[in-house]
């Protein structure tokens, strides 16, 4: 007895520290860290591609790169941003909270989860790597349609071995926070007492699993026409190219939900919290979620309206595609319900979310006019495609990451953050972003097409418009980076409750919840501040 006590106690007697902790950590919160960490990274290099295509559409002409070189910054703009930043981001919010929100000690498979994060770093090695590579990086769009991206030289096996690594950390990732919360949960945690940020991680984590196995189908069939002579998606070999379209939006759909869903879950945990009102429609907002997720996958060929497809699939696909409105509108309904006579203050998570819900639904509406075909022929590769998707990545997914950030970053560190900068930032970013990508609507309507480095004259002033809007987005994302660092390294101590009494109620968020008590309301004594 007393050996195996001795033995337990050099086990925990020695913590590997410096390097070697990150490296082979298997603590949830330290891995949810470096997810973080890597997405903050990505997400100023992505940052980087993007301030480059505004510069060179700054005025009509070419200015600053070679077409190739825009080319390759569209293309690398996109996968950095979708695969680099925003789903690493989503999967750190999983690691660190998922647990706590449902009694859990740690994810349920610990080593898995550190594999899945150090996968990325490599992955993104392979990919920036091609920058460097004769021939330059893929230029073919992010969506690498054939013949176009066969044409993209030594780069073309690095692209593809990237996605691979990607796809394999994502499934890891997904699989890890299926078993946890189905296994982990605290005793009397029913599935519908979850908080909705993990039901909405279950919910992605499903489609994870049934959609990046299909990417991964689809470009290794890519990698295959061009190195071993098969002809999947070569028309001369009697294949076809418009296959690849089918199997690549079967996975890219689903995957544009990826990358929202997650944020409804959040949205879901910081309005409450700042209206002190528990969430209007829990369990409407849970088979919504859902039922996004299931109509995911019967409407991707609304991407490709524009392929010659017969008039039953049009209007197949543009008749599901609007359905998800409905299942979506049920969200925005609820969250409206929940801040009507509420007792809401504007803390910097409320503002983002705030703005999440008001410019989300300006992306859904502009969703909905390219889900309806006839009018789809004349927006297709247009910059309105291009204004729609930022609205609902940007104002949606990023802004939400960043409500989360600023909701969670004082139970991570124990301080408050600078409440005046998370304002300023919160305002600037605001602000650009709108001027950023909304005359890109209308630059879309008049009919300028999307990534192509020169534009006719007519187009520039919007043009002009949408890079200032660019540059100062940009730079205030500098801001982002002083809170975090700020908070991290000191300030105000954060309370017990975080968001108790001026800030919220804390109780609406469970974490970690209470061990026993999920059969019972909480007593009104720990309530403090109450409902109003």
């Amino acid at each position: 007895m007393s050996e195996a006590a001795t033995h337990h106690d050099d086990h925990h007697g020695h913590h590997p520290s410096g390097i070697k902790r990150w490296l082979t950590t298997t603590n949830h919160k330290d891995i949810g860290t470096l997810y973080l960490i890597f997405a903050l990274v990505m997400f100023f290099i992505g940052g980087a591609m993007a301030m480059i295509i505004r510069l060179e559409l700054f005025q009509p002409g070419l200015q600053f790169v070679e077409p190739q070189f825009f080319n390759s910054m569209t293309t690398m703009h996109a996968l950095v941003m979708i695969f680099g930043a925003v789903m690493p981001a989503w999967t750190g919010f999983a690691n660190w909270m998922i647990p706590m929100m449902i009694g859990a000690p740690d994810m349920a498979l610990p080593r898995l989860n550190n594999w899945s994060f150090w996968i990325l770093p490599f992955a993104f090695t392979l990919l920036l790597s091609t920058l460097f590579m004769p021939g330059g990086s893929p230029a073919g769009g992010w969506t690498m349609y054939p013949p176009l991206v066969l044409q993209t030289g030594d780069a073309f096996p690095f692209l593809i071995f990237a996605v691979h690594f990607m796809g394999a950390s994502s499934i890891a990732g997904a699989i890890n926070v299926i078993v946890t919360v189905f296994n982990m949960r605290a005793p009397g945690m029913t599935l519908m007492k979850l908080p909705l940020f993990v039901w909405t991680w279950i919910i992605t984590a499903f489609l994870l699993i049934a959609s990046i196995p299909v990417l991964a189908g689809a470009v290794t069939m890519l990698l295959t026409d061009k190195f071993f002579g098969t002809a999947f998606f070569s028309a001369a070999g009697g294949g076809d190219p418009v296959m690849f379209q089918h199997i690549f939006w079967f996975f890219g759909h689903p995957e544009v939900y990826i990358l929202i869903l997650p944020a409804f879950g959040i949205i879901s945990a910081i309005v409450p919290t700042f209206a002190r009102k528990p969430l209007f429609g829990y369990s409407s907002m849970v088979y919504a979620s859902a039922a996004i997720a299931f109509l995911s996958f019967i409407v991707w060929a609304h991407h490709m309206f524009t392929v010659g497809m017969p008039l039953a699939g049009e209007l197949f696909f543009m008749y599901t595609t609007v359905l998800i409105a409905v299942p979506t509108g049920v969200k925005v309904f609820n969250w409206v319900a929940t801040m009507w006579q509420s007792s809401m203050t504007f803390e910097v998570p409320m503002l983002f979310s705030l703005a999440f819900i008001v410019l989300f639904t300006i992306g859904g509406f502009s969703g909905l006019m390219l889900g309806v075909t006839p009018v789809d022929f004349q927006y297709h590769d247009t910059y309105f495609v291009v204004a729609h998707f930022h609205y609902v990545l940007v104002t949606g997914a990023v802004f939400s990451l960043m409500a989360a950030t600023y909701f969670w970053l004082p139970k991570w560190t124990g301080h408050m953050y600078d409440e005046t900068l998370g304002k300023w930032h919160f305002w600037l970013s605001t602000i650009s972003v709108n001027v950023l990508f909304f005359p890109q609507h209308f630059l879309g309507l008049a009919g300028m097409p999307r990534r192509i480095p020169d534009y006719a004259v007519q187009f520039t002033d919007f043009n002009t418009m949408s890079s200032i809007g660019g540059f100062v987005f940009g730079i205030s994302q500098i801001l982002f980076v002083i809170v975090i660092v700020k908070c991290v390294k000191g300030g105000a101590k954060a309370s017990d409750q975080v968001w108790e009494g001026a800030h919220g109620l804390e109780w609406t968020l469970p974490s970690p919840p209470p061990y026993h008590s999920f059969s019972v309301p909480p007593e009104p004594s720990t309530i403090e501040g109450g409902m109003r």
